[in-house]
């Protein structure tokens, strides 16, 4: 009978052990996955406060991954960030510019995309986000104040003509009203950027979906999305202590028999 209580409670020592390891390797993954920043073209290393960032960057001064002068060129036409040309089909209208402008912003200074954050073999980056769950209002605005706004491409990833060091329209693109390659803003969000967004049906505010816009006299809403879509990725939601409850209420009637 002693063996048998020993090599139990041997058996329920170990047992703990590995629990214990795991979710501390549950733990340490969802902390990776918060307050970091991408390895891409102008990303700093890790974020941290920049006091001087420009304008519709200024939201992450209080923590950021992008520097001051990364803040400002993203608010030129044609900046050295990526000599990207907004206006390859004409002027483009200032209220669509702002989302684009707005864009930039989150990609170049956000701490809070680590969820969504994938590797990739570029020769101007290591990483990129993948299907980051935009704020629907924030993406139906973007398309609203776009439509009269003129574009000759549904993808702005790729097949660009680069030979004057911009980006032109390639051969054979007409430019045409936005709506006429986003013919919705769900298309818009999640084409545009080869599905960097993926349109979320969460509103602003809801803690589960991440906002474009934000007023920067306030907390930032989306450090509190991260936290939630890290938690879900690592396994550490509210849902994760069931199995360990299930395991422990059998061992304990085990022991007990």
């Amino acid at each position: 009978m002693a063996q048998r209580m020993t090599t139990q409670l041997l058996l329920l020592l170990v047992w703990v052990a590995v629990v214990g390891e795991a979710q501390t390797r549950i733990a340490r993954a969802r902390t990776e996955l918060l307050n970091v920043c991408m390895n891409a073209k102008h990303h700093k290393e890790k974020p941290g406060p920049e006091d001087k960032l420009h304008e519709q960057c200024r939201p992450w001064r209080k923590n950021a991954c992008c520097s001051t002068n990364t803040s400002q060129e993203a608010h030129k036409d044609v900046s050295y960030l990526y000599r990207f040309n907004w206006n390859h089909c004409g002027e483009m209208a200032p209220a669509c510019k702002r989302h684009f402008i707005q864009d930039t912003c989150l990609y170049e200074c956000s701490p809070n995309l680590g969820p969504w954050i994938q590797q990739v073999d570029q020769s101007w980056r290591k990483e990129r986000v993948l299907n980051v769950p935009l704020c629907k209002e924030d993406c139906e605005q973007w398309w609203e104040d776009c439509r009269t706004s003129y574009t000759c491409k549904s993808n702005w990833h790729k097949g660009w003509n680069w030979t004057s060091g911009f980006n032109k329209c390639p051969v054979g693109a007409a430019c045409q009203p936005f709506h006429f390659y986003f013919p919705t803003p769900t298309v818009l969000c999640n084409e545009i950027w080869t599905h960097s967004y993926k349109v979320s049906n969460y509103s602003r505010g809801s803690g589960r979906c991440i906002q474009m816009w934000f007023d920067p006299a306030q907390d930032n809403p989306n450090e509190e999305v991260a936290r939630f879509y890290a938690a879900a990725m690592s396994g550490a939601g509210p849902w994760a202590a069931w199995p360990f409850l299930l395991s422990l209420a059998l061992m304990l009637l085990w022991l007990l028999s």
